[in-house]
């Protein structure tokens, strides 16, 4: 349940005190990059402006659970589909917005559908050619039930009910309904200023929540609550992919990982955890923290990380 992390701190925080390093502080929320250090003078994020002429993927992705449910790990199939109905009052006003549009994409078998909603088929039901379409496009989760922690977890549980996308008419803004967490909210784009997806992400956050019946779950101490602890406080990862073929020029990201780790970031192959990297060095590039640091923070940390390793990576070419 959401409301656990506060109700059995006396286990948790010595969990999350140990691997967030929190030392005693309570997490606060806050989207205004007013004031944030290391903040450019002009507000703009812009990666122009540290001498990067490649557009690069940019992303920042948000997980978050609903007050009104048991997380993932305790749901039940009826809890899964209930949620998944839930949501589609949340997308109808997504996809009415000019600025979204889009389509919801489900899983869910219509004989379970119409067990537990009593409506005759699933609306937004696709087919399995259609998923494995999604999966490949990256716009789609894979298959959970063949991922043994989540499966152990119990968050796997159903599959495939309850779970599914909706993803905007441009193809930049996604909610993964269903995964890991029961929603994963993201914005993606090519280009190189990260305001554009961090403030877009900030929006539909608004807007969504803003909805009758849909309320975030949160922690009086750990803020926005996730089903994996290291998640917790912002939920948030802000990445790039970006191209460092001198720190990555024996064919790993050793070096890469070696340079990005004093800086507080993170580096991952192109296709995310335990994937290799791109053949023109190209890593996934994120701030570590997620908790007991603020969403206005992650995204600076995440400017100034990359401006700190370019140099690295222009002192290996020596």
């Amino acid at each position: 349940e959401p409301k656990n992390y506060d109700e059995f701190a006396m286990f948790f925080d010595k969990v999350c005190e140990d691997y967030h390093h929190g030392g005693g502080k309570v997490h606060t929320t806050n989207w205004s990059l007013s004031g944030v250090e290391g903040l450019p003078e002009d507000g703009q994020l812009d990666l122009q402006k540290i001498g990067l002429t490649d557009e690069l993927s940019m992303r920042v992705r948000v997980g978050r659970n609903l007050t009104a449910f048991p997380l993932p790990g305790l749901m039940t199939k009826a809890d899964r589909i209930n949620f998944e109905n839930t949501m589609l009052k949340a997308f109808d006003v997504l996809k009415a917005n000019p600025d979204y549009g889009g389509n919801v994409f489900s899983m869910t078998p219509t004989a379970d559908w119409k067990e537990v909603t009593g409506q005759d088929e699933n609306p937004n039901l696709i087919t399995p050619e259609k998923y494995q379409e999604l999966v490949d496009a990256h716009v789609m989760f894979k298959d959970m039930a063949a991922d043994p922690y989540l499966a152990s977890a119990g968050i796997a549980s159903d599959w495939p009910c309850g779970r599914g996308c909706y993803q905007s008419s441009d193809g930049g803004f996604i909610i993964w309904f269903g995964e890991e967490d029961q929603l994963r909210i993201m914005c993606m784009a090519k280009g190189f200023k990260l305001n554009d997806v961090f403030d877009r992400l900030h929006t539909a956050l608004d807007s969504v929540e803003s909805i009758n019946g849909i309320e975030f779950a949160t922690s009086g101490k750990y803020g926005y609550v996730t089903s994996c602890p290291s998640n917790l406080g912002t939920g948030m990862r802000a990445s790039v992919h970006v191209k460092v073929p001198n720190l990555t020029a024996d064919g790993t990201e050793m070096q890469a990982k070696a340079a990005a780790k004093p800086l507080g970031l993170s580096v991952r192959g192109v296709g995310g955890e335990h994937t290799p990297i791109g053949a023109d060095g190209t890593i996934d590039l994120s701030p570590s923290n997620r908790l007991f640091i603020t969403e206005a923070e992650i995204i600076t940390k995440l400017y100034n990380g990359i401006k700190l390793l370019k140099e690295k990576e222009d002192a290996a070419a020596k």
